[in-house]
């Protein structure tokens, strides 16, 4: 398993994006290029040609997952007037539209559903690097407490 230091919070944003543009995880740097799909002779699209082993598609939610990410929140719902507000909304027209719509009506409930939302990609997006063979180094390396005197020690763990 390869540790790279990524940017989660972008990559989760990717994989949640809907824009039109394919964004690639160069999986010897960690960086990611963002290509259009229409761009057929950049320098970068180039690149991935040459070498498709290092680079990976980021993917992109579907409808269909979107649509399961909020049938799965439902589950952990027990607001009696929530519930059935945003269970209708599922199965209306426009869901995604009508959910985000009816969800702003209960501000703790909007609350619980953007963390469960992030729990749920951040969840994605980990299991999708680790198939690929990557773990995202920590955001904060533990502190290399040797050699620090004792009171200095004291003074940067007391910030922390």
């Amino acid at each position: 398993m390869r540790t790279f230091t990524l940017d989660l919070d972008a990559l989760i944003q990717l994989i949640n994006g809907r824009d039109q543009q394919e964004h690639w995880l160069d999986l010897e740097s960690g960086s990611v290029l963002s290509l259009s799909p229409e761009d057929h002779y950049s320098e970068q699209r180039q690149q991935i040609e040459l070498d498709p082993h290092r680079y990976s598609q980021v993917p992109q939610l579907d409808m269909a997952q979107r649509l399961a990410m909020r049938e799965a929140f439902l589950f952990t719902l027990d607001d009696l007037h929530a519930h059935p507000l945003l269970s209708a909304a599922l199965t209306s027209r426009k869901p995604l539209r009508a959910f985000d719509y009816e969800i702003e009506a209960f501000a703790p409930i909007r609350q619980q559903w953007q963390a469960y939302e992030l729990k749920q990609l951040r969840e994605y997006a980990l299991n999708w690097l680790y198939e690929l063979g990557i773990e995202p180094a920590p955001d904060k390396l533990p502190l290399d407490t040797r050699g620090i005197p004792r009171d200095i020690l004291r003074r940067l763990t007391k910030s922390a």
